[in-house]
């Protein structure tokens, strides 16, 4: 409990540590990794959606009881009318909480799809991607489309889609050189209670926020950008028809939905999808914010920025122990494996980690740190960068930065693999 509290050891390491970029190769990192963790296995995807799918079904199923299970205790069993309804919530909170994790396991084995992990056939990654997303609301190729090009810009500051820091000029702070507290101050200074507000926010809405808005995306892309525009400055030309189909795929879903809460009516519309729906979607904003968002880690300008850096600045973290494992399908735990080898499927990952270790070393970013106190001191504490810099950090609301760069690191541009 007191972890809840405390930074982990690898995070307090990264601030007292100047920061120089790696200098490593990418050949250098692939030499280290086996070819068969390269190789996927169709089946063996497959059974992981199917188990994910019943596992979704079962909680469902389970789900459709404890009302009926409630009542039972009170009229059969002599329950009192105090305790059953304790019972019933207490019930209820365990199937929101286990479907919600279920169901952003869905949204991890989608995006594997997305990246084309699970099978060597297109068509089986395309189709179950698009299945799994659209049961969730999220179109699967326009998601797909940023998400790729996120992957070829890690970190970028110019190029980035995902989670881009606003600079010192964004909110018309004045210069480093003049600046005092109370500018800073009237920024950022919050109560607590906003800060929570806040957070919660991003956590319950923050994901539908992102598809509508572009929020935290790139600032390159002009106002009223979207992920459901086929002609959204995100896409290619080429790309258009899939958003289309992504589109499609929503609104029968919807309709589905909506058939579906005709039915069975809203409260168990509420109970039984949306609540869920709303907890997976704080599972994926967590966990895709915390990956590449930090005070310790840095972003990259011109020159500075190589795939290889891009990829590294990202930090592993053990979200949810091994529930994370088993349901999210290792996605924060190997985040920066999945970076630097985004086609290996996600159950070799694990191994890849392992191997990459080795090699990086010290230019390998991990964080044990309690995962909502991380939101929290990221949220916090990850206000803004500088608008010049090759390499920035995020800074505070004082204009602090958590981690200095070492006095010789741009002098280091990347390495070219031999």
């Amino acid at each position: 409990m007191l972890s809840l509290f405390h930074d982990g050891p690898e995070y307090n390491k990264r601030k007292k540590t100047p920061f120089k970029p790696p200098q490593i190769t990418l050949h250098e990192i692939h030499s280290v990794i086996p070819r068969e963790l390269h190789e996927k296995n169709t089946l063996k995807a497959l059974g992981y959606v199917l188990r994910d799918v019943i596992c979704a079904i079962t909680i469902y199923k389970l789900g459709g009881m404890i009302d009926a299970f409630a009542e039972y205790l009170i009229a059969d069993c002599g329950i009192s009318s105090t305790v059953a309804p304790l019972v019933r919530w207490g019930l209820w909170a365990l199937y929101w909480f286990w479907q919600g994790i279920i169901l952003a396991g869905w949204w991890c084995l989608a995006h594997e799809a997305g990246h084309g992990t699970l099978s060597n056939h297109a068509f089986v990654n395309h189709v179950v991607g698009f299945l799994l997303h659209t049961f969730i609301l999220v179109p699967y190729y326009a998601w797909r489309s940023s998400h790729n090009a996120h992957h070829k810009a890690t970190m970028s500051l110019e190029r980035d889609e995902n989670f881009v820091p606003r600079t010192r000029k964004d909110y018309n702070l004045p210069p480093d050189s003049v600046a005092h507290i109370a500018d800073y101050r009237e920024v950022f200074e919050e109560t607590p209670i906003y800060t929570l507000v806040r957070m919660l926010l991003m956590q319950v809405l923050g994901w539908q926020y992102y598809l509508l808005t572009n929020a935290m995306g790139s600032p390159m892309y002009p106002p009223g950008t979207n992920h459901f525009q086929p002609s959204s400055a995100l896409f290619k030309p080429r790309e258009r028809l899939g958003i289309i189909a992504s589109n499609i795929g929503l609104t029968t879903m919807v309709t589905i939905l909506c058939i579906w809460t005709r039915d069975v009516g809203f409260h168990n519309f509420l109970k039984l999808y949306f609540v869920p729906y709303i907890l997976a979607n704080h599972w994926i904003v967590m966990l895709t914010y915390l990956h590449h968002s930090d005070p310790t880690i840095p972003h990259f300008r011109n020159k500075q920025w190589s795939f290889l850096r891009g990829a590294v600045s990202t930090v592993d973290r053990p979200l949810l122990g091994w529930v994370g494992r088993f349901f999210l399908h290792n996605v924060s735990h190997d985040h920066v494996a999945h970076h630097l080898f985004s086609s290996i499927p996600f159950y070799n990952q694990p191994k890849v980690t392992e191997a990459i270790k080795k090699v990086l070393k010290d230019d390998y970013n991990y964080d044990s740190t309690n995962t909502f106190r991380a939101l929290y001191r990221t949220f916090t504490q990850c206000c803004f960068v500088e608008d010049d810099g090759d390499i920035v950090f995020y800074k505070n609301k004082y204009g602090k930065v958590s981690r200095i760069i070492s006095p010789d690191a741009c002098d280091s541009p990347p390495r070219k693999a031999i």
